[in-house]
């Protein structure tokens, strides 16, 4: 433990391991408290790319924790920087929530629905059979089909629901295209969260749930590993995957007890 304390920075998983849905998770509060009485930067990366930072921020404000939305970095957002980075003229069909297209707004990626360059799905709760039919159409025509996370489930505080893997796959077995995913694992969004702390990844523990997104992704990008049993990966689960992380956790408060 003492070896993860002596880390100048964190990055953060937020589903699974800083709340479920609207539900803060225990020893949360006292792990933000900590990073921030003691000066660790830090950085929340979500592959979640439903609610902005400000909206993130505010999130966690109602479950009692005061973090500023400079501290957040989304899928979405990583999803903008990488369409900028590759076509900075480009325009986009999307299937998500406005956060998504605000994220993509703000590169000066603009919506398209005749003839974009490609065609972005995120997390939605208004994914439609003709939202379904217009990507396929649009794939077919030739856009390319991104996506903001490869994640199939994730957790709320209902159980584990479906998520951008799960929304993308009809567009993928309709075309026959296969569709590139920004986020976790991804090393692109990892990279940016360094970017975003200024430090050096030996300087950096990256802390998440999930063995296929969090782990995969902080090995990697060659960042200490902190497995956190509080969301979808149990301790029994660990032995199924080919890696392991450095460090296996109930939960981020064990951090500081």
């Amino acid at each position: 433990m003492h070896n993860i304390k002596e880390k100048v920075g964190f990055i953060c998983d937020m589903d699974g391991v800083i709340y479920h849905g609207n539900k803060v998770l225990d020893g949360v509060p006292e792990f933000v408290n900590w990073m921030i009485d003691s000066g660790k930067k830090f950085v929340f990366l979500t592959n979640s790319p439903e609610k902005t930072p400000h909206e993130l921020s505010m999130k966690l404000k109602r479950m009692g924790l005061d973090v500023s939305a400079d501290h957040f970095y989304t899928s979405a957002m990583a999803t903008a920087a990488f369409l900028h980075s590759q076509n900075k003229d480009c325009t986009a069909y999307v299937i998500g929530e406005a956060a998504l297209s605000k994220a993509l707004y703000d590169q000066g990626i603009y919506m398209n629905d005749v003839n974009p360059d490609y065609v972005v799905v995120g997390e939605t709760r208004t994914y439609s059979f003709e939202k379904i039919e217009k990507a396929i159409e649009l794939v077919n025509k030739g856009a390319k089909l991104i996506g903001t996370n490869p994640d199939i489930t994730g957790p709320t505080e209902r159980g584990v629901m479906p998520a951008t893997g799960a929304l993308i796959a009809p567009i993928e077995i309709a075309t026959g295209k296969k569709a590139y995913f920004i986020g976790k694992p991804n090393p692109f969004m990892l990279r940016h969260g360094l970017k975003k702390l200024d430090c050096h990844s030996e300087e950096i523990a990256f802390i998440g749930d999930r063995m296929d997104t969090d782990i995969i992704a902080g090995i990697e990008t060659n960042v200490d590993t902190v497995l956190v049993l509080s969301g979808v990966t149990s301790r029994e689960d660990i032995d199924k995957f080919p890696y392991r992380p450095k460090y296996v956790l109930s939960g981020v408060g064990e951090i500081v007890k």
